[in-house]
């Protein structure tokens, strides 16, 4: 029974950790304090609940307690007779929360979080990282991946992030109508980062991670409730579509399949619907973004029966105007792709190295992939081989990492 018990906390905490330390944020007003707060919760609940019984709303267990828990936190901080007035306040204000709120519903945080992190008096560098960090719970080093950056750099951002919600009293609430267009972009930025990290995590066993992406769906759609946006709208096509792939993604044992060769039926045609419905909303507004223009690049994939009958031509003008709308490295890559897929792999080939000569790249694990992928197609076996040994060095995550095992055995 006990065991059982502390496997589900450990399933609740992989889910639902952030969703409490969200909570605890906004009623504390300090992302340390319910960092720690969080976590002692946590460790309550591994104390009682095996002896006690699991409650009937264990998230609102976990928030009362953190709260509850942070007043002792603060003790431990400061001995009360010695408590700066500020300090005292804060411990004030947790106690009235504490007896006001006690049995009240846990609301959804998360959202008001991620705008608390992407308010414009948070540098714009800073912003999608501390969300990342705080929202997600994903680590500095997970973040510094996604953005091509050292840890120590990002470890540096995240922490200025924090200090400048504590020392601007920023509030934690989703802003006016009038407010919202100027913190859209860093929020759906987020959204998608979030959507990204679960639709294809970036290290660990899984290739995905369900929790995640679900979730980046479901605040995209409270963001669409708020704001009737067309790049909002082009967004959730985006996450729906690829999101309608995931079982075709990875075989019975977690190895990747990819796009060209999966099981098409097993598409969730009910996604890709919304999706489809979404993208002709965004684009009868024309006022076209960067997220549409992706939408529709996965649509033009989801509408064919098969690889071969992709319209690549469609693909790759696509990629061309979101190329002028966004430049990018990433972008280019994946142009380069379409290319090959449209003009031979010669032709993507070298649009690749050119990538790749610039440095941009270098550590990024997809782009030596796709290299060694097209050097294989053009029967340049020794170099596709070095290529795919770099990509393997560049990666943690271990669905890639047998893919690319795989890659090199198959290479003769």
């Amino acid at each position: 029974m006990a065991h059982s018990v502390h496997q589900q906390i450990e399933q609740l905490f992989e889910q639902s950790s952030r969703q409490v330390f969200a909570s605890l944020a906004r009623l504390l007003r300090d992302l340390d304090l319910a960092e720690d707060a969080m976590q002692e919760a946590f460790a309550s609940a591994a104390d009682q609940w095996p002896r006690d019984g699991m409650p009937e709303n264990p998230i609102a267990w976990l928030v009362s307690t953190g709260r509850f828990k942070a007043i002792d936190v603060i003790r431990r901080r400061e001995k009360l007779n010695e408590i700066s007035p500020s300090l005292a306040a804060r411990l004030q204000a947790v106690t009235a929360s504490n007896l006001q709120r006690s049995g009240a519903e846990i609301e959804d945080d998360r959202l008001r979080l991620i705008f608390t992190c992407c308010h414009p008096a948070i540098d714009v560098k800073v912003q999608v990282p501390l969300t990342l960090r705080e929202v997600c719970g994903l680590t500095t080093e997970e973040i510094s991946r996604a953005f091509l950056t050292t840890p120590a750099t990002m470890a540096q951002r995240i922490v200025r992030g924090k200090a400048k919600i504590r020392d601007a009293a920023i509030p934690f609430a989703i802003p006016g109508i009038a407010d919202l267009p100027d913190r859209l972009g860093a929020v759906l930025s987020v959204i998608y980062l979030i959507f990204n990290e679960g639709y294809s995590a970036s290290s660990g066993h899984s290739i995905t991670r369900a929790d995640l992406s679900s979730e980046a769906i479901r605040l995209c759609r409270l963001v669409l409730a708020l704001i009737d946006d067309t790049e909002v709208m082009g967004l959730l096509a985006l996450m729906l579509i690829h999101e309608s792939r995931r079982e075709a993604r990875q075989t019975a044992g977690g190895d990747i399949v990819l796009l060209e060769d999966q099981d098409r039926t097993q598409w969730d045609r009910v996604m890709i619907a919304e999706g489809e419905e979404l993208i002709s909303r965004s684009l009868t507004r024309r006022r076209i973004g960067v997220y549409t223009i992706q939408a529709a690049i996965s649509a033009v994939h989801a509408r064919a029966a098969s690889a071969d009958q992709t319209d690549w031509q469609r693909i790759v003008s696509l990629y061309d105007l979101l190329l002028q709308l966004e430049p990018s490295p990433v972008v280019e890559l994946n142009r380069a792709v379409a290319i090959a897929m449209r003009d031979g792999p010669a032709a993507g080939l070298e649009l690749v190295d050119a990538i790749l000569e610039r440095g941009e790249l270098s550590r990024y694990a997809l782009a030596h992939s796709a290299r060694g992928e097209l050097l294989r197609r053009t029967g340049n076996a020794d170099i596709a081989k070095q290529a795919f040994e770099t990509a393997l060095t560049l990666t943690t995550q271990e669905s890639e990492r047998r893919f690319l095992i795989a890659k090199l055995e198959g290479i003769h």
